[in-house]
């Protein structure tokens, strides 16, 4: 009998050694089905990885892209603005010149004093050439100096009795004007020949 038991106990040896070999082999399989599965995954992610990625920066441009044009409209706005507008702190300081130069011409009809209104345009005057003098404007200097075509634009040339006056500005025929340096108009003058 005790053979019997030895052959028994190994069988039952060999059918667990066979039964753990094929929960092995079976976890094997399991293990090696699921690794399948997970590369397969793993494939499909670097894809859907990328293609998020892809449509994150697509809307990363569409958003910059939309801001720039944002921009640029109200850059315009500004500019046309500034443009329309530039004139308007100018022509404020101006006005009260025009509002002199109003009541100065109403009082021409009823006034009978020329010397007030003589006076009047003197004031008036005076008022202008400071708001020029404000503005940055001053008067080119003409008279008595050599021609400076950079400042001056000869208009004709008289004969002088005087030498010294040869090449020389003698007279000016329209004033010329500078703004900060800049030449805005040309003295138009005549030259002693």
């Amino acid at each position: 009998m005790s053979k019997k038991k030895e052959k028994l106990a190994d069988e039952q040896v060999n059918a667990e050694a066979a039964g753990a070999q094929e929960n092995a082999s079976a976890e094997q399989s399991a293990s090696e089905q699921q690794q399948e599965v997970t590369t397969e995954v793993k494939e499909e992610n670097p894809t859907e990885e990328l293609q998020k990625q892809l449509d994150e920066q697509k809307d990363k441009y569409l958003r910059l892209s939309a801001e720039f044009d944002n921009f640029r409209r109200r850059t315009l706005k500004e500019k046309m603005e500034l443009t329309k507008y530039a004139a308007e702190d100018t022509l404020k300081s101006i006005l009260p010149v025009v509002d002199d130069f109003e009541r100065a011409m109403k009082s021409l009809d009823t006034t009978t004093d020329i010397e007030a209104v003589k006076e009047g345009l003197r004031l008036i005057h005076g008022k202008f050439a400071d708001f020029l003098k404000a503005k940055g404007i001053a008067e080119i200097e003409a008279i008595g100096l050599p021609l400076d075509t950079d400042k001056h634009e000869a208009i004709t040339m008289v004969p002088v009795p005087d030498e010294s006056q040869k090449g020389k500005i003698i007279d000016v025929i329209e004033k010329g004007y500078i703004l900060n340096e800049k030449v805005i108009r040309f003295s138009k003058v005549i030259i002693g020949e």
